[in-house]
């Protein structure tokens, strides 16, 4: 069976333009959540999110080629070509046959979407080609189209597990040798629909981010994008690239439990944690991290917890379990992705982010959940999961090389 491993990474978070940029900052525990800035949120009861904000957006909107794309093809396309230059490859490489593309989202051009609906609220004709970038496909082409990838692209929704999903399915293809490269990841943008839709189910902290915490209150919304370069092990090795981790399992159930909450038991991401183990060749006792799902809201962070005792047993209480979303906020159609590069780094480093916020323990959560700040440990094999809405459940298992 063929090796699938890891060589080029690229990340735009609210801490930073670039994976070693965010990384640095989650391993000195530095939360990226602030107040909104990107619209009005007063009259919402949550009003802080992880926006990337320092994102240079102007140098895309001044590029003739991507003027008129949505922020989502903006924030894909600086990730990309981060990931693709540490993977050093040029566009020959990607414009062959066997060369593919899978992303997840849950927004696509979201924001496209949203000014289209301005423009007919205020009366106003839009702009031809207003909603060109708009439906979810399309960011996946515009990938194409500037990488010059030939094969069509995938994109999946998944809720928030898409990233995990991209990453799973490009991770299967080249394994099973239908291709030998891949770009997978997941995007997602900061937009009022989906604040006041989160916001209306009263799932958002008012305050902070707070994963596995007796105190904790809700999630807090992010976004970002996470590009993974995925390659055959052989391929890679070829070219002379070092390899930053590899993807050995993937696992995906889907509980069906209820709209938007998972299933108390979690019944459904044990399977999917025990089906990413086996598809690795891996037993519990080989996971060295976990970087959970962690997004703050009483019964998801339960559920987890749940699952991994299901799953590791009493052992769960001396596994490393940090949330990431506790410093970026969740981003969704991204977190999957984002959270499968920290993983990435975390072998490479032998360093494991805290969970920030993280003041009170739940006798309901009894975890080990990294508070006092970033810890050096060997990490040779990391599980990291994604559990959304629906049910979607996605767990990938990454090792040191």
């Amino acid at each position: 069976m063929r090796r699938v491993v890891i060589t080029g990474l690229g990340t735009i978070t609210c801490l930073g333009n670039s994976a070693e940029e965010t990384w640095s900052r989650l391993l000195a525990g530095t939360s990226g959540l602030a107040p909104v800035r990107s619209f009005d949120a007063s009259s919402y009861k949550t009003k802080i999110a992880g926006e990337a904000s320092s994102f240079d957006a102007d140098r895309w909107t001044r590029d003739p080629e991507s003027a008129g794309l949505d922020r989502a093809s903006h924030l894909l396309f600086a990730a990309a070509d981060e990931a693709v230059s540490q993977a050093r490859l040029d566009r020959q490489e990607l414009a062959a046959d066997r060369a593919g593309i899978v992303l997840g989202t849950t927004l696509g051009g979201m924001l496209q979407g949203e000014a289209f609906h301005r423009t007919i609220l205020s009366g106003a004709q839009p702009a031809p080609g207003a909603l060109a970038d708009y439906l979810a496909f399309m960011q996946g082409e515009n990938i194409a189209t500037r990488c010059g990838v030939p094969a069509m692209p995938e994109t999946v929704s998944t809720a928030c597990a898409s990233g995990a999903t991209a990453i799973g399915l490009a991770f299967r293809r080249i394994r099973n040798g239908e291709i030998d490269l891949a770009l997978a990841g997941g995007y997602d943008t900061m937009c009022r629909f989906t604040f006041a839709g989160f916001d209306s189910l009263q799932l958002l902290d008012p305050e902070t981010c707070r994963p596995f915490d007796l105190n904790r209150r809700g999630l807090v919304l992010g976004e970002g994008v996470g590009i993974l370069v995925l390659e055959e092990a052989g391929r890679a090795a070829a070219r002379g690239v070092k390899a930053v981790a590899e993807v050995r399992g993937f696992g995906t159930t889907s509980d069906a439990y209820h709209t938007t909450r998972a299933a108390p038991s979690g019944e459904g991401a044990a399977a999917a944690v025990r089906i990413a183990l086996n598809d690795a060749g891996a037993a519990p006792e080989d996971i060295d991290y976990v970087n959970a799902h962690g997004t703050g809201t009483p019964v998801n962070d339960r559920a987890e917890v749940a699952a991994l005792s299901a799953v590791f047993g009493p052992r769960l209480a001396r596994i490393p379990v940090s949330s990431t979303k506790s410093m970026i906020g969740h981003l969704l159609g991204a977190a999957g992705a984002v959270e499968a590069i920290v993983s990435a780094l975390a072998i490479r480093d032998g360093m494991i982010h805290p969970t920030a916020n993280f003041t009170t323990a739940d006798p309901a959560c009894p975890i080990d959940a990294v508070p006092e700040g970033a810890r050096r440990v060997p990490v040779r094999a990391v599980l990291t999961n994604s559990f959304g809405f629906g049910g979607n459940n996605a767990c990938l298992v990454l090792m040191r090389c």
